[in-house]
């Protein structure tokens, strides 16, 4: 994406902060940034049922060029990545959503689309037990499935738990901040957000000199939980964050597990709710997350596939096929960012697979090869 076109996407953002759909909208009537901000005089000719209030609005662009240039600068002193939401490099499986930020402020080493990717997030009063299961989880999880990205919001309790289990036994991991990259918060975290720049990164939304408001905070979940397959709860008491980043994965379809607590446990009652209700699976050990993700731990020997018996296959039903080719099988969002096919068209090919019986559909949104 050109420096031009980022600068509008970071004016936008300016003058429509937390309105990500309304963003989605205007970029995808006027077809870019550039093209909005040419003709914001002009809004109601895009976008003829436009208020007088977001038009006004919008004329205001040109008056966050200097401190999108700012941010520009910034980010190349720093090495931080300007991600827009249509270049390669920004989360496919977040992409989906459809209040997703425009653009993402990016400083690390991680892959944003690597193969596997989970949430881990909870109470910022974590107990023993919590802590206990993370390790243990994490540790156990490295053996079975060693290419998976662990993702948290870097504040106290099991987000930060989980990071530092992550780098001790060497998986990659990415804290999602409610502020710019210019600080850290907490600031006794500060020194696992520098280990985390070469073993995983940081992520954010907004840009420097941003206050970590509560707001943010909130707006941040959205980020957590999509861009992992799954979102796991460890711990939580009857009401917080956690449970609103695992609601808004169950809006997105994602999987989510939570990890029960005994009877009466306050730092557990969210959780057990959650499996009550069925909201989300119990989880027990890495190898039931492994297990219920399909995420195979070994390599079966497999015939190989016959490509010329397979009848009438268009390009993208072709390529689905090799993606899938000598796997166990891959989940939806796997397959959407290793064919780059949007899920909404995927989800279609993937039936007229199944119809002509090439492809089986598999529990936890799986899908294999017959």
């Amino acid at each position: 994406m050109n420096e031009k076109e980022l600068l509008y996407l970071m004016a936008l953002t300016r003058v429509l902060p937390y309105q990500s759909q309304v963003q989605h909208q205007l970029l995808e009537r006027a077809g870019s940034a550039t093209t909005l901000f040419e003709n914001r005089h002009q809004l109601k000719d895009l976008m003829p049922e436009a208020t007088e209030r977001l038009t006004s609005t919008l004329v205001q662009m040109e008056t966050h060029l200097e401190r999108a240039e700012e941010e520009m600068a910034f980010a190349t002193k720093n090495h931080i990545q300007i991600i827009g939401h249509s270049d390669i490099q920004y989360p496919a499986r977040l992409r989906e959503c459809p209040d997703s930020p425009i653009l993402l402020y990016y400083r690390g080493s991680a892959d944003l689309n690597c193969r596997h990717i989970i949430s881990i997030v909870g109470t910022r009063k974590i107990t023993e037990y919590g802590r206990t299961f993370c390790q243990h989880f994490i540790r156990d999880i490295i053996d079975l499935c060693p290419d998976v990205l662990v993702i948290s919001g870097l504040a106290y309790g099991i987000d930060i738990c989980a990071h530092r289990n992550a780098l001790s036994y060497g998986l990659q991991t990415i804290g999602v901040l409610a502020h710019g990259l210019d600080q850290i918060y907490p600031r006794m975290h500060r020194q696992t957000a520098i280990e985390m720049l070469r073993k995983g990164g940081l992520l954010t939304e907004y840009m420097s000199q941003t206050v970590a408001d509560k707001i943010n905070f909130v707006a941040r979940n959205r980020i957590v939980a999509g861009m992992a397959d799954a979102t796991i709860v460890v711990e939580s008491a009857e009401k917080g964050g956690s449970l609103i980043t695992a609601g808004i994965a169950e809006d997105y379809n994602r999987d989510v597990f939570a990890v029960p607590g005994r009877v009466g446990d306050r730092a557990s009652v969210g959780c057990n709710n959650l499996i009550r209700d069925n909201r989300a699976t119990l989880l027990q050990s890495a190898e039931e997350l492994v297990t219920a993700m399909g995420w195979m731990t070994y390599k079966q020997e497999k015939q190989p596939i016959q490509r010329d018996l397979f009848p009438n296959l268009s390009p993208e039903e072709t390529l689905i096929c090799q993606v899938l080719k000598d796997t166990e099988g891959k989940q939806l969002n796997q397959l959407t960012v290793e064919t780059n096919i949007p899920i909404s068209r995927l989800s279609g090919l993937l039936f007229e697979l199944e119809m002509k019986g090439i492809v089986h559909p598999m529990s936890g949104g799986m899908y294999r090869l017959v």
